[in-house]
């Protein structure tokens, strides 16, 4: 791997939940020596995408990531343009809506909205990357790309036999479900988003209180989720390919039950 690939996979370790890491950490998290990695952090510093903060100097993301993040969103609205149809989409279903995008073969969390009528809700974190073998986001992203990459990005599963069961549930379904896979007594439902080559890009689910869950509102998350997954792909420019758009006006046509 090169420097910048190296420099790359150390700013992917800060999460939500270590937002600051010290150096040591990060040589550790990352697999580089002490050295390779301090070298790294300065440089990185130098250009202000990481910054030392606090009594023990431990290292956080630098303000320059907020320059770009803020250029790609202008012109690329991705998180913006997503919002509206979230706030919809969990008030429709008064559950929690949100949608993740593919990323170097990882799935990240984008955007997220809670339903305001819910007391009791699935709980989110930003720019949180998904499991693909726990999430309905995973395994709807994970039918929907080409064979041997979903093969590849499933290799990893825990239990390979569920989630291939899952992906070949949404090949014939046209959306992905689980049920307490990634938290307890939570029900996952999801639906692939496309770019303008057709190709799966991400996914927008709801995570519903499974003890909520009857058969009228799982119709209507699907149908909801049918509406916002085609939305979204719109509104990025993106183009539904003709298997996905077939199953999902089948589904469109059925009344909840």
């Amino acid at each position: 791997m090169g420097t910048v690939g190296k420099a790359l996979d150390i700013l992917d370790l800060f999460t939500q939940r270590q937002p600051s890491l010290g150096l040591s950490q990060l040589a550790r998290l990352s697999g580089l020596n002490k050295t390779t990695c301090h070298r790294l952090l300065t440089e990185m510093e130098s250009r202000g995408l990481v910054e030392q903060a606090g009594p023990a100097r431990e290292y956080r993301l630098g303000p320059a990531v907020l320059r770009l993040a803020a250029l790609r969103e202008s012109s690329v609205p991705t998180r913006e343009a997503a919002m509206p149809v979230l706030r919809r989409l969990a008030e429709a279903t008064g559950e929690t809506a949100h949608v993740s995008h593919l990323v170097a073969g990882r799935l990240q969390t984008l955007a997220f909205c809670y339903a305001a009528q819910s007391g009791m809700k699935v709980m989110m974190e930003d720019a949180d990357f998904l499991p693909f073998d726990a999430t309905a986001s995973g395994a709807a992203v994970l039918a929907n790309l080409p064979r041997g990459e979903g093969f590849r990005l499933a290799a990893t599963a825990r239990d390979p036999d569920a989630l291939h069961a899952r992906i070949e549930d949404c090949r014939r379904n046209g959306w992905a479900e689980t049920h307490s896979t990634m938290q307890k007594d939570v029900q996952g439902l999801a639906v692939p988003l496309f770019d303008a080559g057709g190709v799966c890009c991400g996914a927008v689910a709801v995570a519903a209180a499974a003890p909520r869950m009857t058969p009228a509102l799982h119709a209507t998350i699907v149908a909801e989720l049918i509406r916002a997954g085609t939305e979204i792909t719109a509104l990025r420019g993106g183009d539904l390919p003709e298997p996905i758009a077939t199953l999902w006006r089948s589904a469109a046509g059925k009344d909840p039950k």
